[in-house]
């Protein structure tokens, strides 16, 4: 568990008071960064090396001063030498550096200076030892914070599902493969993105497969076992005598590792791909993506078009923001300088609850959740005195993934939205710990959010979240025409549509907007869906709008015809629409217009 952030800056204090007269490079620079990992609250000896060989340019043999496979190298001089010479130098040992282990960052330092190199960022910082508190937060990702802004169009989310992808397709060729498959992938998932987190141990994970496993891949698949049952066994129910590196993994609980699953079996090439998905910086990942681009990696033929299946953050947001989040916003701009009503406007948000019934892998669940947070944050801010360094953040955040439920006929993607709530939480718990300076994070997990897995057109949405509970229904369900649906499809939409005139004109996901409707009625609950923009054009807009109206359903805010792309290769497009829509008037109401359909909308206040 990291350090807080008050820790590792009273630390780097005395760290910097400790070494202020030091100057000699071969008498104890060892000692200097012993120390200085122990700022961080890590033992160097298990995650870092000094004078690592390596083969330089030439092939002459070189030592690295101090070398964190995958993370860190540093080069280290004597007081008063030249710092550019030390990275050149440091440079000069990449061409001997296998590619999963290059270093993300190459820290080079005299005792007296420190500079950073983000090689992945492209981004430098020179300080000198005094300042070195001021500067510590750079090293988040020594102590397990994350230190950069989660961009869905970060190359690295495409790289590890690919990587995901290669170790799901040998494992499926030696014959696990189904239900056991899937699930095993996810609990992987889960320890890769932990250990770059701060939910386990830094590199623990990988620690643990490379230093306990055999290379042949052969005893890899009991050490896995082993691993999972730990996983779901509190720390007082574990065996007494249970193996140190084992017992040093954390109860995580929530049911994601309670299964027990067949044995599987790995092979070299496997064991390599696993170390692979290892060397990856999981903590840039985005949960609101990689979901579905996990998904894609079961399907050989989705995973030619890698990211074409899911759906954009700007997307997601013309949708949340009109439905709920601008209103949230614009409630707190009211209400932020008064203690009092921002106190019951906190205790408000606890109480929203969210539906979207076809939720695939939780895109809309985890990006509202995150923006929910984002808000929650703000609210922490104005709640925090001048005077006030820090919060208990424990007992303030309020908000959690139990406010969140779903319906997805796919098993897979079920679990993955389950897991990706949790990545979600976890990173929005991170950027609460740098905020305050106090970590916080809920491990072992005690809420989750409720993913059904289920045929939505089947089930009572009230069996899954009664409609008093509920505060908001949302998502993007399937675009199937009227004309190509399957029997099994045609069945599902007669079973909804039962009793409305000319229901053989309705496309697929006109369902999804009847059952919202008879759900809702008499009701606060808001609803807004992506659409196939033929709902809105010629003769099914007679069809299911006059049905909607007649069930006195009013629209509250719509967005026209635009391009529903995403961000990622292999981009996928459909003409849509975004209708929101309530039991009860909702005021004002809003029209968002496209200049084109690749634009920007503009938003209109209407009156209907």
């Amino acid at each position: 568990m990291p350090l807080s952030w008050n820790e590792i800056k009273s630390r780097s204090l005395a760290f910097s008071k400790e070494w202020v007269n030091e100057s000699s490079e071969d008498a104890e620079a060892k000692s200097f960064w012993d120390g200085f990992f122990h700022i961080f609250g890590i033992s160097r000896k298990r995650i870092a090396s000094f004078e690592e060989p390596v083969k330089k340019l030439g092939d002459k043999q070189g030592f690295i001063d101090l070398f964190w496979k995958g993370v860190l190298l540093v080069e280290h001089k004597s007081r008063g030498k030249s710092l550019d010479k030390a990275f050149t130098q440091a440079l000069d040992y990449f061409s001997g550096i296998s590619e999963r282990d290059l270093p993300k960052y190459v820290l080079v330092s005299d005792f007296a200076r420190f500079r950073l190199y983000n090689l992945e960022d492209n981004e430098q910082h020179e300080f000198e030892l005094h300042e070195l508190h001021k500067y510590v937060r750079l090293f988040g990702f020594i102590a397990g914070y994350q230190t950069h802004k989660i961009q869905e169009q970060d190359p690295v989310n495409i790289k590890a599902a690919e990587r995901m992808g290669k170790l799901h397709d040998q494992m499926k060729a030696v014959g696990y493969e189904g239900h056991p498959l899937e699930l095993y992938l996810v609990r992987l998932l889960f320890c890769l993105f932990a250990e770059d987190t701060g939910i386990f141990e830094r590199q623990q994970f990988q620690d643990y497969i490379s230093q306990k496993t055999h290379e042949d891949g052969s005893d890899l698949a009991h050490h896995l076992s082993t691993l999972f049952h730990v996983l779901n066994t509190p720390n007082e129910k574990r065996l007494k005598n249970l193996d140190e590196q084992l017992a040093a993994f954390p109860y995580v609980n929530g049911k994601l590792f309670e299964e027990m699953l067949p044995p599987a079996s790995f092979d070299s090439t496997m064991w390599q791909a696993l170390l692979d998905c290892c060397a990856l910086d999981w903590s840039r990942i985005s949960p609101a993506i990689f979901g579905s681009l996990f998904q894609s990696i079961m399907d050989a033929k989705a995973r030619r078009n890698l990211g074409a299946h899911y759906t954009s953050e700007k997307n997601i947001l013309k949708l949340i923001k009109p439905l709920f989040l601008d209103d949230l916003w614009a409630e707190f701009e009211k209400v932020k300088s008064n203690k009092n009503k921002l106190f019951e406007f906190h205790k408000r948000l606890r109480s929203l609850t969210f539906l979207d019934p076809a939720c695939g892998c939780g895109n809309f669940l985890v990006i509202a959740y995150r923006e929910l947070r984002l808000l929650e944050l703000e609210v922490l801010r104005a709640s925090r005195k001048d005077d006030q360094l820090t919060l208990d953040v424990n007992h303030l955040i309020l908000l959690d993934v139990d406010q969140f439920y779903g319906i997805e006929i796919e098993e897979f993607p079920a679990q993955i939205a389950q897991v990706a709530l949790w990545l979600m939480d976890h990173q929005m718990n991170l950027q609460v710990s740098e905020e305050f300076g106090l970590y916080f994070a809920r491990i072992p997990l005690r809420s989750s959010g409720t993913i059904v897995c289920g045929n939505a057109l089947r089930i009572d949405w009230n069996s899954v979240v009664p409609a008093e509970k509920l505060s908001y229904i949302m998502g993007n369900p399937p675009f199937i025409g009227a004309k190509f649906m399957d029997e099994k499809q045609r069945q599902d939409v007669g079973f909804v549509f039962g009793g409305i005139k000319n229901a053989g004109l309705l496309d697929f996901v006109a369902a999804w907007y009847v059952k919202a409707a008879d759900m809702i009625q008499e009701s606060n609950i808001r609803c807004a869906f992506v659409s196939t923009n033929s709902i809105c054009q010629g003769e099914q807009v007679g069809v299911l709008w006059s049905w909607m109206l007649s069930q006195g359903m009013k629209i509250f805010f719509a967005h026209r015809t635009f391009s529903w792309n995403n961000e990622a290769r292999g981009k996928a497009a459909v003409h849509c629409v975004i209708v929101g829509f309530s039991a009860l008037e909702v005021s004002p109401k809003f029209l968002f217009e496209y200049d084109h359909i690749n634009g920007e909308p503009h938003r209109l206040m209407v009156k209907i």
